[in-house]
């Protein structure tokens, strides 16, 4: 008996070790650091500029898992995947790979304003949903250390819509979608990739595009009102609306 005790003791303090571990690498913060480039997809003859926001560690972070941001609509000025860096760091410096992809080029068509919105818009978003695909298959060649079985996406207002088609698309390549105020492209209504919105309080969300109550309940899908404008869900936010906007996302990646 006394050694079946022992035995039983020695299995509690190596489990409450492994859990003290997690706790302890959840909540360390890494300095960050930024590199910039400028992916290639020759099939649609298009430049692809990306951001990564990483920590700045020398040791190996195990399981370390990606989380591909897509930028709001910015009329093709260039720079938007920039705009969100009080997000994409503070990913970075709790430990996830983060990619910002800039969507829109100056060459590009501007994003039409009139007529049915969830039609003329449709080939924006695929061109945004081929985007992130092509920038996943580069990521993997380069960096397959990283892991892509709990590939998270974070999109805001055009680029919410842009993931939420690219997870209607490839189901089986995301675990986890991060809408913020997308207002057109439906949400998917699927319990895998688990889906979590956020919501401005100044612009109401197209008819359809977000789950019903009974949806909400039945897929498990968190549709999250906020008192912060639809506007200030990137760099321009108070620094309260900022913490808030980073404290749901940190807890709908890390909630398991």
């Amino acid at each position: 008996m006394k050694y079946k005790f022992l035995f039983l003791s020695a299995i509690l303090l190596s489990l409450y070790g492994c859990s003290s571990r997690k706790a302890s690498f959840s909540n360390q913060i890494y300095d960050t650091k930024l590199d910039t480039l400028t992916l290639f997809d020759k099939s649609r003859n298009r430049k692809i500029p990306v951001a990564f926001y990483s920590p700045k560690t020398d040791q190996k972070i195990s399981q370390q898992q990606v989380v591909i941001f897509s930028h709001g609509y910015g009329a093709n000025k260039g720079g938007d995947y920039f705009v969100y860096s009080y997000l994409t760091q503070k990913l970075a410096s709790k430990g996830y790979f983060t990619v910002s992809i800039q969507h829109e080029l100056p060459t590009d068509e501007l994003l039409p304003v009139e007529g049915d919105l969830q039609v003329v818009r449709m080939p924006f978003w695929e061109r945004g949903a081929d985007n992130i695909l092509f920038v996943l298959s580069e990521l993997k060649k380069t960096r397959p250390d990283l892991d892509y079985k709990h590939l998270v996406l974070i999109g805001h207002s055009n680029g919410g819509d842009m993931t939420a088609l690219f997870a209607n698309k490839y189901p089986s390549l995301v675990y986890k979608v991060i809408t913020m105020d997308n207002r057109r492209m439906y949400l998917p209504r699927t319990s895998l990739p688990k889906i979590y919105t956020l919501r401005s309080n100044d612009y109401p969300a197209d008819e359809g595009v977000l789950p019903s109550p009974e949806e909400q309940k039945k897929y498990h899908i968190p549709v999250q009102p906020t008192h912060i404008n639809h506007g200030h869900m990137d760099n321009k936010g108070s620094d309260d609306e900022k913490a808030m906007l980073n404290n749901f996302v940190l807890k709908y990646i890390e909630n398991q």
